[in-house]
Protein backbone atom coordinates (compact mmCIF):
# COMPACT_ATOMS: atom_id res chain seq x y z
CA UNK A 1 0.00 0.00 0.00
CA UNK A 2 1.46 3.60 -1.20
CA UNK A 3 0.08 7.33 -0.67
CA UNK A 4 0.18 9.29 -3.48
CA UNK A 5 1.59 12.42 -2.18
CA UNK A 6 1.55 14.64 -5.41
CA UNK A 7 -0.09 15.18 -8.76
CA UNK A 8 1.39 15.72 -12.22
CA UNK A 9 0.36 19.47 -12.82
CA UNK A 10 1.29 18.91 -16.72
CA UNK A 11 0.04 15.64 -17.22
CA UNK A 12 -3.37 17.04 -15.65
CA UNK A 13 -3.63 19.94 -17.33
CA UNK A 14 -3.10 17.79 -20.82
CA UNK A 15 -6.06 15.25 -19.78
CA UNK A 16 -7.98 17.71 -19.05
CA UNK A 17 -7.66 19.72 -22.22
CA UNK A 18 -8.05 16.16 -24.60
CA UNK A 19 -11.23 15.48 -22.60
CA UNK A 20 -12.41 19.43 -23.15
CA UNK A 21 -11.57 19.43 -26.39
CA UNK A 22 -13.35 15.71 -27.31
CA UNK A 23 -16.50 16.83 -25.17
CA UNK A 24 -16.27 20.61 -27.19
CA UNK A 25 -15.61 18.83 -30.49
CA UNK A 26 -18.96 16.76 -30.32
CA UNK A 27 -20.80 19.44 -28.75
CA UNK A 28 -19.57 22.28 -31.34
CA UNK A 29 -20.61 19.20 -33.83
CA UNK A 30 -24.06 19.66 -32.86
CA UNK A 31 -24.21 23.34 -32.22
CA UNK A 32 -23.30 23.33 -36.35
CA UNK A 33 -25.35 20.77 -37.39
CA UNK A 34 -28.34 23.14 -35.28
CA UNK A 35 -27.09 26.34 -36.99
CA UNK A 36 -26.98 24.91 -40.74
CA UNK A 37 -30.67 23.33 -39.62
CA UNK A 38 -31.98 26.49 -38.53
CA UNK A 39 -30.46 28.18 -41.38
CA UNK A 40 -32.34 26.16 -43.99
CA UNK A 41 -35.39 26.18 -42.34
CA UNK A 42 -35.35 30.09 -41.56
CA UNK A 43 -34.83 30.33 -45.02
CA UNK A 44 -37.99 28.19 -46.17
CA UNK A 45 -39.75 30.51 -43.73
CA UNK A 46 -39.29 33.41 -45.59
CA UNK A 47 -40.05 31.51 -48.98
CA UNK A 48 -43.39 30.56 -47.87
CA UNK A 49 -43.90 34.06 -46.27
CA UNK A 50 -43.02 35.52 -48.93
CA UNK A 51 -45.24 33.84 -51.52
CA UNK A 52 -47.95 34.14 -48.89
CA UNK A 53 -48.10 37.60 -48.52
CA UNK A 54 -46.66 38.77 -51.88
CA UNK A 55 -43.86 40.93 -50.27
CA UNK A 56 -40.36 40.79 -51.51
CA UNK A 57 -37.84 38.48 -49.28
CA UNK A 58 -36.08 41.55 -48.88
CA UNK A 59 -38.47 43.40 -46.79
CA UNK A 60 -39.21 40.17 -44.84
CA UNK A 61 -36.80 39.34 -41.18
CA UNK A 62 -33.78 38.04 -42.60
CA UNK A 63 -34.22 39.69 -45.69
CA UNK A 64 -30.81 40.76 -45.62
CA UNK A 65 -29.36 38.14 -44.34
CA UNK A 66 -30.69 35.71 -46.97
CA UNK A 67 -27.42 35.15 -48.92
CA UNK A 68 -25.46 34.52 -45.89
CA UNK A 69 -27.82 31.97 -44.55
CA UNK A 70 -27.85 30.30 -48.30
CA UNK A 71 -23.78 30.32 -48.06
CA UNK A 72 -24.10 28.65 -44.47
CA UNK A 73 -26.89 26.08 -45.48
CA UNK A 74 -24.74 25.63 -48.83
CA UNK A 75 -21.50 25.09 -47.76
CA UNK A 76 -22.57 22.75 -44.30
CA UNK A 77 -20.43 20.24 -45.06
CA UNK A 78 -17.68 22.81 -43.79
CA UNK A 79 -19.44 24.81 -41.46
CA UNK A 80 -20.24 21.64 -39.17
CA UNK A 81 -16.76 20.35 -38.71
CA UNK A 82 -15.32 24.04 -38.34
CA UNK A 83 -17.81 24.64 -35.61
CA UNK A 84 -16.76 21.38 -33.41
CA UNK A 85 -12.99 22.56 -34.05
CA UNK A 86 -13.56 25.94 -32.30
CA UNK A 87 -15.75 24.95 -29.49
CA UNK A 88 -13.31 21.88 -29.23
CA UNK A 89 -10.59 24.64 -28.80
CA UNK A 90 -12.21 26.47 -26.18
CA UNK A 91 -13.58 24.12 -23.90
CA UNK A 92 -10.22 22.10 -24.24
CA UNK A 93 -8.71 25.52 -23.05
CA UNK A 94 -11.21 25.23 -20.14
CA UNK A 95 -10.71 21.83 -19.39
CA UNK A 96 -6.66 22.26 -19.52
CA UNK A 97 -7.11 25.09 -16.76
CA UNK A 98 -9.77 22.99 -14.64
CA UNK A 99 -7.47 20.11 -14.83
CA UNK A 100 -4.05 22.50 -13.55
CA UNK A 101 -7.09 23.71 -11.03
CA UNK A 102 -7.90 20.53 -9.74
CA UNK A 103 -4.39 19.12 -9.81
CA UNK A 104 -2.81 22.16 -7.62
CA UNK A 105 -6.07 22.31 -5.93
CA UNK A 106 -5.06 18.38 -4.35
CA UNK A 107 -1.24 18.92 -4.14
CA UNK A 108 -2.27 21.83 -1.40
CA UNK A 109 -4.54 19.66 0.29
CA UNK A 110 -3.39 17.73 3.26
CA UNK A 111 -5.05 14.51 2.67
CA UNK A 112 -3.51 11.99 0.65
CA UNK A 113 -5.06 9.26 -1.40
CA UNK A 114 -4.00 5.43 -0.98
CA UNK A 115 -3.29 3.92 -3.91
CA UNK A 116 -2.58 0.15 -4.11
CA UNK A 117 0.92 -0.45 -6.12
CA UNK A 118 1.62 -3.90 -7.82
CA UNK A 119 5.00 -4.94 -8.68
CA UNK A 120 5.29 -7.72 -11.17
CA UNK A 121 7.83 -10.18 -9.96
CA UNK A 122 10.69 -11.06 -12.49
CA UNK A 123 10.00 -15.34 -12.06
Amino acid sequence: MAYLARLSIRSSIEAGAWVGFCLGLLAGAIIGAAITWLAGAVLEWQRQLSYTIGVSQTLLPFGDRRDSLQSVQDWWFLVIPATGIVVGLLVGILGALVGGLLAVAYNKSPGQARVVVEIPSLE
